[in-house]
């Protein structure tokens, strides 16, 4: 879970493409479905605060909560300008504890692939429910199993001109190591070398459903990235979307 020591810095721009303002515009359509507008926003693994920002730009209220003081840390130079500012806790996802409840929970670009040992999410999951609403609704985003056996074996090169990253990807079935190797320029012309290593698990889609009916879910829909469409089977993201029981 605390993975970013030094790729913090540069998660943003090695983001670019993923277009906030697409997911926030979604999360809305799926709020407009449910037929309310959560006036409190929960997001978890937070990350950057992209998501935090770009959602209080539409009016929301955010708590974002993250397990790396790295990403916070980028989150809060990030969200300067934003009026409401979000409120950040530094949480692990399985340890969430806010000091009230909330009508929504975004947890977004495959964060929940991140939590590793399927007792921590079902704990996690739990948690969500706690604080959350009756009727609330969340929302989040995982990678497939056609992606991940897509990158096993895989190298990936992004280069600017202060920095180079190259990573490497095996994936056995179950779990999915990323191993980065990340080159800074430093003041005095030298590049200098720090390494980590990220892990994700696949989670197939009919799990997640039983984990999140276990924790007291229910409507829960799966589409693919971005859509409000059925699964066709070749989607490398999809999208779950679970209310929580009222009763």
């Amino acid at each position: 879970m605390d993975s970013y020591r030094f790729l913090s810095s540069y998660y943003d721009r090695f983001t670019d493409d993923v277009g906030y303002d697409r997911w926030a515009a979604y999360f809305e359509e799926v709020f407009a479905r449910c037929g309310f507008r959560p006036e409190l926003v929960l997001d978890l693994a937070c990350g950057t605060g992209s998501i935090s920002k770009e959602m209080a730009a539409r009016g929301y209220e955010m708590i974002g909560v993250d397990a790396s003081p790295e990403m916070l840390m980028q989150a809060m130079n990030n969200t300067l300008d934003c009026d409401p500012r979000p409120v950040f806790l530094n949480q692990r996802m399985e340890r969430l504890d806010l000091y009230g409840t909330v009508q929504a929970a975004l947890c977004c670009l495959d964060s929940v692939n991140y939590v590793t040992d399927p007792a921590v999410l079902r704990e996690a999951l739990r948690r969500v429910s706690l604080f959350l609403e009756p009727d609330g609704v969340f929302i989040f985003d995982v990678n497939t199993r056609r992606k991940f056996d897509a990158m096993n074996g895989e190298c990936y090169v992004r280069e600017d001109e202060d920095v180079y990253c190259v990573w490497q990807a095996a994936f056995d079935g179950e779990l999915c190591t990323y191993d980065f190797d990340i080159f800074e320029l430093a003041d005095d012309g030298r590049w200098e070398r720090q390494c980590e290593t990220h892990t994700e698990r696949y989670y197939p889609p009919d799990d997640l459903t039983s984990m999140l009916t276990d924790a007291g879910f229910d409507r829960i829909e799966l589409h693919p990235a971005l859509s409000f469409d059925p699964l066709q089977g070749g989607e490398d993201r999809i999208f779950i979307i679970a209310r929580k029981r009222n009763s």
